[in-house]
């Protein structure tokens, strides 16, 4: 079972993928956790010490080529891995981060959404950008303006592909983020993909 995560940053992406998947460890059951990040957050943290940004356009050529490898070489390792499959991220974030630069969508980028295989579910975290932005602020290890999170929220429910995903209320303290993933994680195990097994997690 394939089960991705999106969402802006300080949504709680990582912090909800690891509990969870320590949950279904702690429960006896088979999880993995996979990351599929793009090195933007160590550009900005790079860029802010040396004083420059990088232009839009090679920002994003850096990020979508480091995105898309790790999409790519997960892929491959989850089709290699039984039980629960999450990433952490995916070429959503990717589309959406473009949008938010006033980037054309490409082609690269949603040919490989319909080639590669589909997640049993696309997760995504809301949260208001406020609170994001006092989450980012408190751990300390990266900056983001308040209207970038803004115009990025903004820029995911643009997607083509947003109508698809499942929206979660982020806002909650993570355990109960946790549970909450838990239990879309255990309805799909009920009712799997025509076509599929049953997953065991």
């Amino acid at each position: 079972m394939l089960i991705v995560l999106t969402g802006i940053d300080g949504s709680g992406k990582s912090t909800a993928a690891r509990v969870l998947v320590s949950a279904v460890l702690a429960d006896g059951g088979t999880a993995t956790l996979l990351n599929n990040h793009a090195g933007r957050r160590s550009m900005s943290v790079l860029g802010a010490r040396l004083g420059f940004r990088l232009p839009r356009r090679v920002a994003d050529a850096l990020e979508t080529t480091f995105r898309v490898w790790n999409v790519l070489l997960n892929h491959l390792r989850a089709s290699r891995t039984e039980g629960l499959v999450v990433m952490d991220r995916h070429l959503y974030c990717q589309l959406a981060l473009r949008a938010t630069k006033g980037l054309p969508r490409g082609r690269l980028l949603p040919w490989l959404l319909g080639k590669l295989p589909a997640p049993d579910a696309v997760v995504h975290l809301e949260v208001d950008p406020g609170v994001a932005h006092e989450r980012i602020a408190a751990r300390g290890s990266d900056t983001e303006t308040l209207e970038d999170l803004a115009a990025f929220a903004h820029a995911y429910r643009q997607l083509p592909e947003y109508g698809s995903f499942k929206k979660m209320d982020a806002s909650v303290p993570v355990p109960e983020l946790a549970r909450r993933l838990a239990r879309v994680v255990h309805e799909l195990g009920r009712a799997p993909t025509e076509g599929r097994p049953p997953v065991a997690i």
